[in-house]
This record gives C-alpha cells, structure tokens and sequence, in this order.
C-alpha cells in the first residue's frame, strides 16, 4: 500500500508540475504573440495580451486543482488537509471565473445558444 501512496503522491507532483509548466509556456506563448504583433501590424494590442495570458493562466489552474485534489486524497485525509484544499480549490475557481470574465466578458453561465451548440461540437 505504502508503494501505492508512493507513486500516486508522485502522479499528483507530476500533475502539479505540470501546471505550472503550462502558465510559463501561456505566458511566454501570449508574449511572443504580443511582441511579434508589433512587427506585422504596428500597433500592439494589450488587450490580445491579457486575453492569451489569461487563457494560459486559466488551464494552469485547472491543472493545478487536478494535482491538488489527488495529492490530498492519498496523503493524510485529516480534515485540517480536506479544509486546506477547500480553501485552495475556492481560491483558485474565483481566479477562474475572474479570469474567463476578463477573457469572455461575461461568465460562463451567461453563453447564449449558438456558443452553447459551438462548445458541444469541439
């Protein structure tokens, strides 16, 4: 069992790691896109910027969440743990509405029905 545990609390490093990963490369992505903007339209569009950072930033959340989840199951499931990880998962889902809202411009919920139909055919 404690090999289980040992490997599962590696997956979930792993996991976390990898969020991490994919906000420096949405940042490093959004950057290249605003500098080289600058050279094929002459102008930059901070607004283009803050829309792929966030996007970027926003599947690193949604990553990190994933790791935290499974690290906190398969270690000590003490509440003190279990309350931690409510805090950080409501932490981070505020992050993430607040990030698609300055993406989108509206939240989720608010999708009319040709993004609805959009969304369920990717």
């Amino acid at each position: 069992m404690e090999d289980i545990q040992f490997y599962i609390e590696y997956i979930a490093r792993i996991i976390e790691a990898t969020g991490i990963v994919t906000i420096v490369i949405g940042t490093l992505m959004a950057l290249g896109k605003f500098i080289f903007s600058l050279q094929k339209h002459g102008q930059r569009s901070y607004r283009l910027l803050r829309q792929e950072l966030g996007k970027g930033i926003l599947l690193g959340l949604e990553i990190l969440v994933a790791g935290d989840i499974i690290a906190t199951v398969v270690t000590e499931p003490t509440m003190d743990r279990v309350l931690a990880l409510g805090v950080i998962v409501l932490i981070r889902t505020f992050l993430s509405l607040s990030i698609e809202l300055e993406i989108e411009g509206k939240f989720p919920w608010q999708r009319t029905e040709s993004e609805k139909r959009l969304d369920q055919d990717s």
